[in-house]
């Protein structure tokens, strides 16, 4: 994926006529049981369905049911059991975005959510498709929030959702989640990274070098070392 600090460059325009649009999509918006007790908005996007969230929300035929049933029996009889076949699967979705090959990563995430739906790990990968791929914000922090709640979340997943909701003009919420991001995986580099920069554009340069000393001294990731160059020159750190 790409640095955080040239999504912090970009800028996002909204008229006020969009404004209302938005408001009033939103108040219309349809929810989805997409597991039991588990709803989501139903959106979709202009894209092939298998690189759109949960397929874009589009009715299988009884034959792309049985399809996937025929993927799911299979992987699962490569791999040796469902918990192996998810792990691989979501292994190379993450792999997939790291890579910045978005589109195959969303076919992987929608793998993932075939073989084992209520897993934290397909709302995270779908809330990163969403705002990567999508630039849909909203979609984004639906899904990073019901990732929070769902079983077996990974160790990245606040720093990731304090990430994007930096990317959204949104550092204080950003900083909230990455506050509890650092105090639950204090050795997760990019999680201080993050928190560096949410300090810094909440105009408190002094704690933003203290999180980006933190995150140096605990191997700092391929995709955040840029990040941590980045925000210890704006801040000026010593």
């Amino acid at each position: 994926m790409s640095s955080i600090v040239n999504y912090l460059r970009q800028t996002i325009r909204a008229t006020g006529f969009a404004a209302t649009l938005v408001s009033t999509l939103a108040a219309a918006a349809e929810t989805v049981e997409v597991v039991p007790g588990v709803q989501v908005t139903k959106r979709a996007y202009s894209s092939p369905i298998n690189e759109q969230p949960f397929f874009g929300f589009s009715a299988k035929s009884a034959e792309e049911k049985a399809g996937d049933e025929k993927f799911v029996d299979a992987i699962i009889g490569a791999t040796g059991s469902r918990e192996k076949a998810f792990e691989e699967t979501t292994k190379r979705a993450w792999i997939a975005l790291q890579a910045g090959k978005v589109r195959e990563a969303a076919v992987r995430f929608n793998q993932a959510f075939l073989i084992s739906p209520d897993q934290s790990t397909v709302y995270h990968g779908f809330a990163v498709i969403a705002q990567a791929r999508f630039n849909d914000f909203d979609a984004a922090d639906e899904l990073f929030k019901i990732a929070l709640k769902q079983p077996n979340p990974v160790k990245a997943l606040k720093a990731d959702y304090g990430r994007m909701l930096l990317i959204a003009k949104r550092p204080r919420d950003a900083q909230e989640v990455l506050d509890q991001a650092v105090k639950e995986s204090p050795d997760f580099s990019d999680a201080w990274t993050n928190l560096a920069w949410a300090r810094f554009q909440n105009g408190d340069a002094a704690a933003a070098c203290t999180a980006a000393e933190e995150a140096a001294k605990r191997r700092p990731s391929n995709n955040s070392i840029s990040d941590l160059t980045a925000v210890r020159s704006v801040a000026q750190c010593k």
